[in-house]
């Protein structure tokens, strides 16, 4: 059927002329800015490690579609916002998911929902274990030189199921049935380095202790004498993760619920902090440093007591800690660790912008599966920023009054800073949301010659100066070293 003879949409909401709907035959996508990301994987071959770590114990006769193929479409459909298998019924024939994975525009199409379905089923516990020895050994490659400290952020994050999923349990306090996925990432280049898939009902420390281990083990095989520091919030407070640390020589503050002890501790400040802030009208902060031990430690370890007085009442949160001078800069020590806001921003970006909570299959292992192609998404998608971003700026060339250096900013002034870094520079620090509006969701035509493959972009494209500058910067890249 030609397709001039398709009926034509007309609308007249524009009063001067008719403004008419017709059928291009050029080969179309609306993602055109997934193929610099896709340069940017083959620099640094994230999908293809990825993929090399999976069995495959298909039949090659009967094989159609590889494991890099589908590693991609999945990885790069995350990046796009296709969240789950149902949307690469239709993308399996769109020209720039084609070309993402090695094909021309008019080869076959690619992977459909129900083989992706079967290649996520089909992992083993084998293919998880090394799957968790390629994040680890993708953190160690994204360092050019050693690093001397390294920070390690851990959270758990509710991850709600719908239907008959294996594992999933109902949890009181979020009220859903879910799972408890870990996850750790490092302060120092966002990258998440560890994932664990747990049952809805666990602890958040659950196992942590033993990642701790390996992570410590994998890392110090490399770089003896990196200095490794770690950071948790209440749920990682219990004395199995203090006793993990210390056997480990790992630094640590995590932290610390409340209770009558350590409020009747800090009455007394709580007390001064009121006062002052009656007194001159301004927020109080103030800090106590003690040895505390509470009645199920061996020995009392050291713990930071930090008390608020503002216009929205009194606040009093508490850290226990082994970092050197917490007795002499508390405030240090406490504020150390807030930074760890930062890895929420990356737990919040895997959960909804990426989708992560998306474990909709029947099986554990295959939802374990799921987990990691949404995190090699992030880890692909972190690479990329770092590598584009522009070099960063001290506050008071931001703008910022206060001429202290980044690190010694207090928390109001640090926000500020971080939201004029991402006006100056959306990309570099853009979640996922961002580069999908200034990057990724851009309408192309495809045309395929015998010695070459041309997209075309509007010249009216607003962002088409992110395109270029991400493009330029990933071809500046050297490629890849050849593996084996």
């Amino acid at each position: 059927m030609s397709l001039q003879s398709v009926e034509q949409l007309s609308f007249d909401f524009f009063p001067r002329r008719r403004v008419e709907l017709r059928i291009s035959p050029a080969p179309l996508s609306s993602d055109a800015g997934l193929l610099p990301i896709r340069q940017f994987d083959e620099r640094i071959g994230l999908t293809s490690q990825f993929a090399a770590a999976l069995q495959d114990t298909r039949d090659p006769t009967f094989t159609q579609h590889s494991l890099p193929t589908m590693v991609r479409q999945r990885v790069y459909g995350i990046i796009a916002d296709y969240e789950d298998q149902n949307d690469h019924d239709t993308l399996r024939s769109d020209p720039v998911f084609k070309l993402l994975t090695g094909r021309l525009p008019e080869d076959s199409d690619l992977a459909s929902q129900p083989t992706l379905s079967r290649f996520e089923n089909a992992v083993a516990i084998a293919d998880l274990w090394r799957l968790r020895d390629v994040l680890v050994d993708q953190f160690i490659q994204s360092f050019e030189s050693p690093p001397t400290h390294l920070t390690f952020d851990m959270d758990a994050f509710d991850d709600p199921t719908h239907g008959k999923q294996q594992l999933t349990m109902f949890h009181g306090y979020y009220d859903q049935h879910q799972y408890l996925p870990i996850v750790i990432t490092c302060a120092e280049n966002d990258a998440v380095v560890l994932i664990g898939l747990r049952h809805g009902t666990c602890a958040a420390s659950l196992g942590v202790d033993d990642d701790l281990r390996f992570l410590a083990s994998r890392l110090r095989a490399v770089w003896p004498d990196v200095q490794i520091d770690v950071r948790g919030d209440c749920g990682f407070g219990v004395p199995v993760m203090y006793e993990v640390c210390e056997e480990l020589q790992l630094t640590y503050t995590f932290g610390l619920s409340m209770n009558s002890r350590l409020k009747n501790f800090s009455k007394t400040l709580l007390e001064r902090a009121v006062s002052q802030y009656e007194e001159t009208g301004e927020p109080q902060r103030l800090f106590l440093a003690l040895q505390y031990q509470a009645d199920t430690w061996p020995h009392a370890r050291p713990v930071v007591i930090k008390v608020e007085a503002h216009d929205q009442g009194i606040n009093r949160r508490a850290v226990v800690t082994n970092r050197h001078g917490w007795q002499v800069t508390p405030q240090g020590v406490y504020d150390g660790y807030t930074e760890r806001g930062e890895s929420e921003n990356r737990n919040k970006e895997l959960k909804c912008d990426l989708h992560g909570d998306r474990l909709s299959d029947h099986r554990f292992l295959a939802n374990f599966f799921r987990l990691y192609l949404h995190v090699m998404a992030l880890n692909l998608l972190i690479r990329l920023r770092r590598a584009v971003a522009q070099p960063r700026k001290r506050p008071v060339e931001l703008g910022l009054p206060n001429p202290l250096p980044a690190q010694a900013l207090d928390e109001p002034d640090r926000r500020r800073y971080f939201n004029r870094r991402r006006e100056r520079d959306p990309l570099g620090e853009g979640f996922a949301s961002t580069w999908r509006t200034r990057l990724i969701k851009v309408a192309a035509e495809i045309v395929t010659s015998a010695r070459r493959v041309v997209v075309r972009l509007s010249a009216s494209w607003p962002h088409l100066d992110h395109f270029r500058q991400v493009s330029q910067a990933v071809l500046d890249l050297p490629p890849a070293p050849a593996s084996g």
